[in-house]
């Protein structure tokens, strides 16, 4: 079962995302709620997949992603964002992410991009 680490400043969207994720066979191991969690979470849990949203509160996503990529090059993170603009998605692309999800999103697809990931 792979491991998976949500942040979202939203507690509805992390909610949301457990509840999809679980019901799809992923263990979700932590949540956070801004940039600077997701980067400590990180360090500790060390999980397979994290899900980042890029507005967040102290650290945005972006600056977290990077730091998390930073200190660990094999790690595997997916941008989810409402915030859908070329140049993001670009950025994120950029900074290491595997893939990048636009708000709102279709639970199917989102696990078909979490299940590529996992199986690539």
């Amino acid at each position: 079962m792979k491991r998976i680490l949500i942040a979202d400043d939203a507690l509805f969207m992390r909610m949301m995302l457990k509840d999809l994720l679980t019901r799809n066979g992923f263990n979700v191991v932590g949540e956070a709620e801004n940039g600077e969690e997701v980067v400590e979470q990180y360090r500790e849990l060390k999980p397979d997949i994290v899900l980042i949203d890029i507005l967040m509160p102290s650290l945005d996503g972006l600056s977290a992603m990077e730091q998390i990529i930073g200190e660990y090059p094999s790690a595997r993170v997916v941008m989810i964002s409402a915030m859908g603009q070329k140049a993001y998605v670009e950025r994120a692309i950029e900074l290491g992410a595997k893939d990048f999800i636009t708000k709102p999103f279709s639970p199917p697809k989102v696990i078909e991009i979490l299940q590529n990931i996992v199986e690539n």
